[in-house]
This record gives structure tokens, C-alpha cells and sequence, in this order.
């Protein structure tokens, strides 16, 4: 079993993920010891923005934006999809901003639909998510 970043690198559907985690400067973060829930955007989630957002993002003058989006996706310690299986919850996201977790129909973090659960790392939890998460303004 690996951690969080390098099984998100070994699965091959995160590459934009993993290069926005990058240039953010969160991969140490994210290979710490955690635990962390981390709602994982596929690259399919990613072309879903609007065209050049991506490329916009992973500028150094948009880093702290980048990062505000990234550490929308993670939560400290570890939910698997049976904990909040017919439950609705709003837990905090590391970035500061609550989640609306809503597991009555299948699950869904701030209306993203969860299409992948319980990929489990080392240091945490990887569910994917079909829509990349942005903070409110």
C-alpha cells in the first residue's frame, strides 16, 4: 500500500491532480503522516472547468489560490464511505470551509458526486470525485 500522492501517481487518473499538487508545494503534506480524507478530482473532473483554467492555476503567482482550491478536497483523518452512509455531515476541510457531505443517495461532497470510494492509502483515504471543488468567494 502506498500513500496518498503515490497512489494517486500510480493510478494514472490523477495526473492533473497530482501536477496542481505539485506546483501547490503540497506533496510533502500530503505524503505526511495524516491521517487525511482527500476527495480526489479525476482528470475527467479537471477538463470539466473552463478551458486554460488549469494552466492559469498551476502559475507561482496563482499558488495561494491553487492551494485554497487543493485544500478544499482534504479533511483531517480518515471517513470512509460507511461512515457517513445515510448521513448528511459538514465537516471542515483543512482549508477551512465547511464541506456539505451528503451520503443518503450514493455520496456527494458540495453537490460532486462520489464515483469512486474507499481507495485506502497509508496515511489516509482516497474517494474520487466527479467535479472539482471550488471555494466560495
Amino acid at each position: 500500500m502506498h500513500d496518498i500522492v503515490d497512489t494517486a501517481v500510480a493510478a494514472g487518473s490523477f495526473k492533473t491532480l497530482v501536477a496542481a499538487v505539485t506546483a501547490a508545494g503540497l506533496v510533502d503534506t500530503l505524503k505526511g503522516a495524516g491521517p487525511f480524507t482527500v476527495f480526489a478530482p479525476s482528470d475527467e473532473a479537471f477538463r470539466k472547468l473552463p478551458e486554460g483554467t488549469v494552466a492559469d492555476l498551476v502559475k507561482p503567482e496563482n499558488k495561494a489560490k491553487l492551494t485554497a482550491i487543493l485544500t478544499l478536497h482534504v479533511m483531517a483523518g480518515k471517513v470512509m464511505a460507511a461512515d457517513v452512509a445515510g448521513k448528511k455531515l459538514s465537516p471542515a476541510s483543512v482549508q477551512g470551509q465547511q464541506l456539505h457531505v451528503d451520503g443518503t443517495n450514493g455520496v456527494t461532497v458540495n453537490g460532486a458526486k462520489v464515483v469512486t470510494a474507499d481507495i485506502a492509502c497509508t496515511n489516509g483515504v482516497i474517494h474520487v470525485i466527479d467535479t472539482v471543488l471550488l471555494p466560495k468567494a
